[in-house]
């Protein structure tokens, strides 16, 4: 249960109060920020102005300002008083103030951090941190800490520490702060996007009308809760109503996905009705800290309950929609049922080959109850990570195998299965996959589908033979919802370029990059633009991963002769508008498709080449007529998939004169001034490490991007059959910017570094 939050302080609550003139000019002062608040670009450009008059307003000695970190259950200072140190993270909990502030939304009046025994009295748990102090040589008294909200929605915390006079902060100090963050949170709240309700981003952004929003919201109740509504009576999406939820309560959005999250063993220990009744879901994180599901972050007093539950446990809070949030209750998932996990079951396997041993028993069913868990677990502790690959390595002699995992494009070794389980383990694979288990000495291939916990994942299959015995690669080819154009990070010249190519009624549009750079995904999200009532859209694809209402999908079998090129000509008997071809692969395929577009049809389709001028020289090579690709293409972009800095630990630096001139030069001595860079200082990030991404600095990926937009100028060198070269350089005089400078560009703006850049682009 939560405890006393009544600010505390050994001050008499009534002071002598200021003048009505001093009173009036503070809130002049007051009024005077908060023009400046608003006029200035983001709230780090007015930081300066606002601490220069807190400070005098409040005779302190340092403040510092604290910012919601939306990704995780932390807040992070990059605001205050002294320079010693660059960002202080602060998780939200009883264990620090500014983090018991911001789980409890309760103001607090110290009049001494030190006296440890007022501080019990607020909360048991409650510490001053004074780690700070230590490492800056300041030491910390009295404090005003202040929580700032908008609508109930806490977006950061400000401190006010030390009076100038040595006396504690009085009441009007009190009051005052309270109003001082009330402006604050005006300005965070611009500088979040942050929504007046949990709704209002669907109606800004067009997918549902107000009027509509009212009458949804007329119909819910207590039996349905104003999400589920939507979902059903608008036709909404969780992950657009997920999105809408995230802009307004800034936390994390987990939709019901079973396969990725876990009950946590933790929620065994609490109530399930109270769990239930306060629609609440303890789920397990990556590295097993607990991630608190709600339906109403805002909630203080369920968050500082469960709190208390929680022992000191690590927690991140997020957001969930009720009725999915009851289904996480309802029935646990293998980890939380029987503690099934990877290490829990090759432990296991290890005790089982331990009594083999003695037993002198060396055979494995592959139907062995435990061999069985082992390929599930894996599968689904794979999906969980987003692995797009599974590997399994077997070791010389006696040695285990190994299972590593691709994970953001990058393999990481996960566990070791004891040599005598590998060939029952295998054997499991190629039985579920129609493979010949006698077989070991050719390469197979194979695919099973299997549900895990209620979401079918689709399984490509390779076996190797190897030295050593026959290595496996299984590929996940999990079916979802499409992205939006919106979340391909495409750069504005880019997105408009190819919103412009869009809107031609006929023509060929081209994807291209390397296996697993995101093509299939850019594709998705273009037909989702394109995607309207008045459109006939058919797709040929080869496996069908993402699906889309409103669209003929067609899975190709080119074993019966149903390739791509068989599935274009029957699509054309078919009054299409739009077609997306896979993969234009060979001759046939290839001409199909530009004789499509001749015709009045927008084409679709991808290409394994590096660079958007080379998918023209590698077409031509194929036998294309130049002259009806010229006229057929409108566009090609191309891909690459890099790993992104983790957000959470990424640390920010200045570029000294040698590292700007490099990405100067990197970039192009006839473009740099588009970077508008200084000659030092610009600001740059590089990874650090923590447990968010397990200590690599990189967490997820992003594409990066060139787009080739053919114009007159490039449609005469293709006639002539100029080199890629040629091409390269023409496309470059008409606008387009290479995958290097795109990348180059998000190293900029924090997102990727070079290190990571240089690994998937072979430029200049």
């Amino acid at each position: 249960m939560p405890h006393s939050t009544t600010p505390q302080t050994t001050t008499p609550q009534s002071t002598t109060p200021g003048t009505a003139p001093a009173t009036d000019r503070f809130y002049q002062q007051l009024t005077e920020l908060l023009r400046r608040l608003h006029a200035a670009r983001s709230f780090a450009d007015a930081f300066e102005h606002l601490e220069k008059t807190v400070l005098e307003l409040f005779g302190a000695e340092r403040i510092s300002v604290y910012q919601r970190n939306r990704s995780n259950r932390e807040i992070f200072c990059r605001y205050k008083t002294g320079d010693e140190l660059t960002c202080i993270q602060v998780p939200i909990g009883p264990r620090s103030l500014a983090g018991y502030v911001a789980l409890s939304r309760q103001p607090l009046l110290i009049a001494d951090v030190h006296d440890q025994a007022a501080l019990a009295q607020i909360h048991p748990q409650l510490r001053f941190d004074a780690s700070f102090d230590q490492r800056s040589g300041f030491r910390s008294h009295a404090m005003l800490v202040v929580p700032i909200e908008h609508n109930q929605v806490l977006l950061g915390v400000l401190q006010i520490i030390n009076r100038r006079d040595g006396q504690p902060f009085s009441a009007r100090d009190f009051k005052r702060a309270r109003e001082l963050a009330q402006f604050i949170a005006q300005k965070f709240r611009y500088d979040f996007e942050v929504m007046d309700a949990p709704f209002d981003y669907l109606v800004k952004t067009g997918a549902l009308s107000e009027q509509r929003l009212q009458q949804v919201t007329g119909m819910a109740g207590k039996e349905c809760s104003i999400a589920a509504q939507l979902k059903r009576d608008a036709r909404l999406s969780s992950r657009q109503i997920g999105e809408s939820l995230e802009r307004f309560y800034q936390v994390p959005f987990i939709p019901f996905d079973p396969d990725r999250y876990h009950p946590h063993p933790l929620q065994k220990q609490i109530n399930a009705s109270y769990l239930r009744n306060n629609r609440v879901a303890l789920l397990e994180g990556l590295k097993g800290q607990v991630i608190i599901l709600i339906d109403d972050p805002n909630d203080a007093q369920r968050l500082m309950e469960l709190e208390g539950t929680l022992k000191g446990q690590d927690y991140e809070i997020a957001v969930g929609i009720r009725e999915e949030i009851q289904q996480y209750l309802g029935g646990a998932g293998l980890v939380a049922s029987g503690g099934d996990n990877l290490d829990s079951i090759v432990g296991e396997l290890d005790q089982i080959d331990s009594l083999d041993e003695e037993s002198g028993d060396d055979a494995v069913s592959d139907e062995a109850p435990t061999v069985v868990r082992l390929v599930n677990r894996i599968l689904m502790d794979a999906k969980r990570l987003g692995a797009s690959d599974i590997h399994i390595e077997p070791g010389r002699g006696k040695e285990p195998a190994r299972v590593r995992m691709r994970i953001d494009g990058v393999c990481q070794e996960i566990i070791q299965i004891p040599a005598s389980h590998v060939p029952a383990t295998l054997s499991r694979i190629k039985i579920q996959s129609r493979m010949d288990i006698a077989e070991k000495r050719r390469p197979q291939d194979g695919k099973f589908g299997i549900r895990i916990q209620g979401q079918l994942l689709e399984v490509r299959v390779a076996t190797v033979p190897t030295v050593n015995a026959e290595s496996v690669v299984m590929r996940l080819l999990a079916t979802g919802d499409a992205l939006r154009m919106e979340q391909l990070n495409l750069s504005p010249a880019v997105f408009d370029g190819v919103t412009e190519l869009l809107a031609r009624p006929h023509g060929i549009f081209l994807v291209v990059g390397p296996t697993g750079s995101g093509k299939t995904s850019t594709l998705h999200a273009v037909l989702g633009k394109l995607n309207s009532p008045e459109k006939k859209i058919w797709t040929a694809e080869d496996p069908v991963e993402i699906t889309q209402p409103g669209l003929q999908q067609v899975q190709v079998q080119p074993k019966i002769g149903f390739d791509f090129a068989a599935a274009l000509r029957a699509f054309l008997r078919a009054d299409p508008d739009i077609i997306l071809i896979g993969e234009m692969r060979d001759r046939e395929t290839a001409h199909i498709g530009v004789e499509a577009s001749l015709t009045g049809h927008l084409v679709l389709s991808t290409l394994h080449t590096n660079s958007a001028p080379e998918t023209v020289t590698r077409l031509l090579d194929l036998g294309i007529d130049p002259v009806n690709f010229s006229d057929a293409c409108i566009g090609i972009l191309a891909q690459r998939l890099v790993r992104t800095l983790c957000p959470h630990c990424k640390s920010p630096y200045a570029a000294d004169a040698e590292e700007t001139a490099f990405l100067l030069r990197q970039y192009g001595a006839a473009w740099a001034a588009e970077l508008q860079l200084p000659a030092q200082g610009a600001p740059l990030y590089k990874a650090v490490g923590c447990q968010h991404c397990n200590m690599t600095g990189y967490r997820g990926r992003t594409g990066v991007h060139e787009l080739l937009r053919v114009t007159p100028a490039l449609r005469e060198r293709v006639y002539r059959q100029a080199t890629a070269s040629e091409l390269k350089g023409q496309a470059l005089a008409d606008g387009m910017r290479t995958l290097l400078q795109d990348g180059i560009r998000k190293i900029l703006q924090g997102e990727i570094d070079y290190t990571q850049l240089r690994k998937i682009t072979v430029e200049g």
